[in-house]
């Protein structure tokens, strides 16, 4: 058996760098800022401490590009190395000084928010660089140093006389393929993805500022300007400080922060904030959905420590909240090397089901601190706890406490309190609690009505993944039915106390029967003849509710989330055996007016459900206007 070392060849570290390690050069910037934040944080620690004698003031990191000299230069007042500390730091590729410092002051320094992990950000910067300078002077005393490496591994390190102030100098000499991190708007438009939150200030040039003027100025007076640091961060964003200390319109005005381009305004915030068995903060925000299910995605951004990672958060996110906006800031998140992505880990599905639990909490509090408000709100926020309830078992298991079932007269009940109020007037022969419900009032108006008179409850459920939320509700409740209102006739579903009594006998039923399956000659229609009241229509158009539900889950999928295969066309034709039509059908001994007032009364039914269309529909107007005319 032989032992040894593996072996790792220098001249091919570069390299590899800059071509696999990052997926995208621009990160180099966030890599090098990340670098002076923890340089900066370190050197606050050390003073809080008093290991560091120096004042600490109010540092910041600046950016600057010379474009005559091709360079980018990034400047902090940290902590900053000295000649011993670049040999440890810069010249071992993948030795973190960052994780060292948290190791060595674990007890006092684990919320300190320094950044880096790997060692190997600073490396980032020969993606777009041909040359690097580090001119750094240590809050020790000692001489300052200068580094250059041209990206090859060899490098020169001497002291220098050029730098007297504490703090790190990186600058970055701009290859030829990389000229685009020359250009001022490209650094600010890096500054603002990445380094929107970093704890540390960060200057990018100037602007000018006007003075207010003196009380006592003169009405033609003229206000003074001053050049004052343009800071393009914001340091302390909402989510790093306690829910005691914000107000609604911090809320609102972070939200806002987050997204300049949205005018209105959320429904409501949930603030994240665990420390155990992991760090998380964070602010997830309601936008206005109502049944929009397609929605961007893909807007809660992902923070590890203020440093921005990414906004595809799927995984971290359950996928029931891909729909929401806001923040998630976590230094227990597991990420690639390159802080781009994450990686599968316990933690994550932890995380996911925090996010879920709190989310499920918020929705129970909302509802009863204000019940009014949190209905006027439901249309907007239904199709977020409705996908929840589908997709998510945990949220599903809370969700009664907060879900509500709007009626079609504009009330809202809870699931206990369907089950206290609607259930003991719509049980079946065996014994389950039928939920009738409208998918479209205005399409659907006449069976609501229908419904109603006889004194059932018709709920409104509209939105466009209902089919698969009953699915669910039906798998999970005892002895609970959802029939939709136009469906296969609630006369079947739901006990009467008083059946209607049949004007017809059987022979004369079946005769009826015969003659519209002989007028119709449409395989579609099943042909059903019931004994309804006599004030109910002739020919009412039902779907069965199996068939139904399976065309509802086919439109609703399209390929998407709930995909599946085409269905045939069919319905039921509820034949109203005590209509006076019916008496009229089977007294009529002329078979041509009987066939023309079946196809008529047909027709009619077919427009109830829209499901007269062209040319049919055409027809149907030609001989509706003939008839006025007779």
């Amino acid at each position: 058996m032989t032992k040894g070392n593996i072996n790792v060849s220098v001249e091919n570290i570069f390299p590899l760098i800059k071509k696999f390690l990052y997926s995208d050069h621009e990160i180099f910037l966030r890599e090098l800022i990340s670098n002076a934040t923890d340089a900066t944080l370190k050197l606050k620690h050390l003073s809080t401490i008093g290991e560091a004698q120096v004042e600490y003031g109010n540092p910041k990191i600046e950016v600057k590009i010379d474009k005559d000299a091709k360079t980018l230069t990034i400047t902090d007042q940290g902590i900053g190395m000295t000649a011993e500390e670049v040999e440890k730091y810069i010249n071992q590729v993948a030795f973190s000084g960052a994780e060292e410092f948290l190791e060595k002051y674990k007890d006092s320094a684990k919320d300190s928010g320094i950044i880096g992990h790997f060692g190997l950000g600073f490396y980032s910067a020969f993606m777009v660089a041909e040359k690097v300078e580090i001119i750094t002077k240590s809050y020790k005393d000692t001489p300052a140093v200068r580094w250059i490496c041209d990206g090859s591994p060899e490098f020169t390190l001497e002291e220098t006389t050029d730098k007297t102030d504490r703090g790190t100098e990186i600058i970055l000499h701009i290859a030829e393929d990389s000229t685009e991190f020359l250009e001022e708007s490209r650094i600010r438009e890096l500054l603002l993805k990445y380094n929107k939150f970093m704890p540390v200030p960060i200057k990018f040039g100037t602007k000018t500022e006007t003075l207010p003027l003196a009380e006592d100025a003169a009405e033609d007076a003229v206000a003074e300007t001053q050049e004052v640091d343009n800071i393009v961060n914001n340091p302390t964003p909402a989510w790093t400080k306690a829910p005691s200390e914000l107000t609604s319109e911090d809320y609102s005005k972070f939200y806002h922060e987050l997204y300049p381009l949205q005018f209105e305004e959320p429904l409501f915030h949930i603030h994240l904030n665990v420390d155990y068995p992991f760090n998380l903060t964070g602010i997830l925000y309601f936008p206005k959905l109502a049944n929009n299910l397609n929605i961007e995605k893909d807007k809660i951004q992902l923070y590890q420590n203020q440093v921005f990672v990414t906004d595809e958060v799927k995984g971290i996110v359950p996928d029931f909240l891909m729909l929401l906006r806001g923040v998630i800031d976590s230094p227990d998140i597991p990420l690639n090397v390159s802080r781009s992505y994450l990686q599968a880990d316990g933690a994550v599905k932890k995380i996911s089901s925090y996010i879920t639990k709190k989310v499920a909490d918020k929705m129970a509090s909302l509802i009863n601190e204000n019940r009014g408000d949190y209905e006027k709100k439901w249309n907007d926020i239904k199709i977020v706890i409705e996908y929840g309830i589908i997709s998510e078992d945990k949220f599903a298991e809370k969700s009664d406490k907060f879900t509500l079932y709007p009626s079609t007269d504009g009330k809202y009940y809870l699931w206990n309190e369907l089950e206290e109020k609607v259930k003991p007037n719509q049980t079946d022969k065996d014994g389950n609690f039928v939920i009738l419900y409208a998918s479209n009032a205005d399409e659907q108006h006449s069976y609501i009505q229908s419904a109603k008179d006889k004194g059932y409850e018709v709920l409104l459920l509209d939105s466009p993944i209902v089919p698969h939320l009953i699915q669910k509700l039906e798998g999970s409740k005892e002895k609970v039915t959802f029939a939709r209102v136009d469906a296969d006739h609630i006369n079947n579903l739901i006990k009467k106390d008083e059946p209607a009594i049949s004007k017809l006998n059987e022979t004369e039923k079946e005769t009826l029967k015969k003659n519209i399956e002989e007028a119709i000659s449409d395989k579609k229609f099943s042909v059903q003849v019931e004994d309804l009241d006599s004030t109910d229509a002739p020919f009412v158009i039902t779907q069965p509710e199996f068939m139904r539900r399976m065309k509802d889950m086919q439109a609703t999928g399209g390929g998407g989330m709930f995909g599946m295969g085409g269905f045939p066309e069919m319905y039921n034709l509820v034949v109203n055996s005590n209509s006076e039509f019916a008496s009229e059908i089977i007294a009529s001994e002329n078979a041509e007016s009987k066939n023309s007032k079946i196809k008529y009364a047909l027709d009619l039914a077919k427009l109830s459900q829209n499901l007269l269309k062209g040319k049919d529909l055409t027809d149907f107007i030609s001989r509706s206007y003939q008839n006025l005319n007779k």
